[in-house]
């Protein structure tokens, strides 16, 4: 079969890694296999790059040059940056202004020429984030009706006015307005969040999408939404990764190559711009390592952050050093395979890669009960106390992966890594159940099989 998979783009951010690994499993097997993308950072002939500059005019493009000229004087010529948005504005009147009031972008005209890009017509067209200035979801309407659309869901900005994750809003349940934060991702400017509600209501109601979510928590969303009126049919399809690539390792060894110290205890936390990164938590985690190193004064421990770069900071006996953004996933699991324990405070999360990527190397995991975490690690029974963690806690020693703990509670979550760290034989054992409920679970090869298999149904019921 032929299958055209659309993500913003190929080779960066966590949903984007989704849509291409799927985009090589499918190559590999002998399928047609073809990934089109708002912005291209590969030179693989077939990543498709959506050409919505190209169809924008000559006007368009000759301020967009200007605008682009005047970046790269960003830092030698004092005020440089106050002429971008004032250009952009002169090359696309219409967009400014809807930008300028609150209005989501639609106007990509690239996206009406999707069928065009392959060399071989689609049977399947496959979506993932459809946000991130590169798509219009005007299209979904006709697209929709010709051939089957998929749909697969990283997070909860096609169910909203315009945030990719609400937090503790659920205005979008009912058509948004008023909104509490602007500023979320994707940001606005202006509160037409009321209007973006409704006009995306509309569009689905035109529609037919074939709906995946890689979580429970999710799809549970998607059928209180506006997106339901267009699900002809659901699916929850568990996010993989490469256990070939992500798998257990000689600690030491990985350490050493690291040049990571071989007594220390050793945390990992990865994400990208993990302080600034509105979805996850890094003050909770900072807290949680600051508690830790009161607790553990004879011991020494290195938090590392990875995904950002900074000087390393010091927070009592705990060292917290930053590594740089990895775009090798093999040197993303040797740092894994390094650790003790791995750390993932969010606000909101769906089904982060770097939990099962942690788990698929044989590492505990100490996270935040929030979002489709849940449903990836299996927390560790507590026993006794009264803790407010308790009820997160449910699996015995023989089933557990890791370590729930509440929303934005520090000291759970460094009671959690203090268990673990100070208890060898069960943080042993634990790593041995995290590497085998990823294999069971959370293959990439399980993944691809889901949904090349729904593909083959799709095509058989529509002709």
């Amino acid at each position: 079969m032929n299958v055209l998979q659309v993500s913003t783009t190929d080779t960066i951010g966590g949903a984007e890694k989704i849509a291409w690994n799927l985009f090589q499993a499918y190559r590999s097997r002998g399928h047609g296999s073809r990934l089109a993308v708002g912005r291209k950072f590969s030179n693989d002939p077939d990543v498709l790059l959506i050409p919505n500059e190209k169809l924008q005019g000559s006007w368009y493009r000759g301020w967009l040059a200007l605008s682009r000229y005047l970046e790269s004087l960003d830092g030698r010529v004092r005020g440089a940056w106050r002429f971008h948005d004032l250009i952009r504005g002169v090359a696309e009147p219409r967009k400014w202004l809807d930008q300028y009031r609150g209005i989501e972008d639609f106007r990509f005209p690239g996206s009406w020429q999707l069928l065009k890009l392959s060399p071989e017509i689609p049977n399947i067209v496959h979506f993932h984030n459809l946000h991130g200035g590169y798509f219009d979801l005007r299209v979904l309407h006709g697209l929709s009706q010709g051939l089957p659309v998929v749909l697969t869901l990283h997070d909860a900005w096609l169910l909203s006015g315009h945030c990719a994750h609400s937090l503790d809003c659920e205005r979008w349940k009912n058509g948004c307005g008023q909104c509490p934060d602007l500023t979320i991702y994707p940001a606005i400017r202006r509160d037409m969040t009321d209007y973006n509600w409704r006009r995306k209501r509309e569009l689905y109601a035109r529609s037919r999408l074939y709906v995946a979510t890689p979580s429970r928590w999710l799809m549970d969303k998607v059928k209180q939404s506006i997106l339901a009126s267009a699900v002809v049919e659901a699916r929850i399809i568990p996010n993989g990764v490469d256990l070939a690539v992500f798998h257990g390792g000689d600690k030491q060894a990985t350490r050493a190559v690291l040049g990571l110290p071989q007594n220390a205890k050793v945390l990992v936390f990865a994400a990208t711009g993990i302080r600034r990164n509105v979805y996850k938590d890094y003050n909770t985690t900072r807290a949680a390592v600051s508690l830790l190193g009161k607790g553990l004064h004879r011991q020494k421990v290195l938090f590392i952050a990875l995904g950002e770069d900074a000087p390393t900071e010091r927070i009592d006996q705990v060292e917290v050093r930053f590594v740089p953004y990895q775009k090798d996933p093999a040197v993303v699991a040797r740092y894994y395979q390094a650790a003790d324990v791995y750390v993932h405070a969010a606000l909101a999360d769906t089904f982060p890669n770097t939990v099962l990527e942690a788990l698929a190397c044989g590492t505990p995991v100490v996270a935040t009960a929030v979002g489709g975490i849940p449903e990836q690690v299996k927390g560790l029974e507590m026993v006794g106390g009264g803790s407010r963690a308790t009820a997160l806690n449910t699996y015995k020693v023989d089933e557990a992966t890791g370590v729930m703990v509440p929303i934005g509670d520090a000291e759970a979550m460094a009671l959690g890594i203090e268990l673990l760290l100070n208890d060898g034989p069960l943080r042993d054992r634990l790593g041995e159940n995290t590497a085998r409920d990823a294999r069971q679970r959370f293959d990439l090869q399980k993944q691809v099989d889901c949904y090349l298999e729904w593909y083959g149904e799709l095509l058989r019921n529509n002709p």
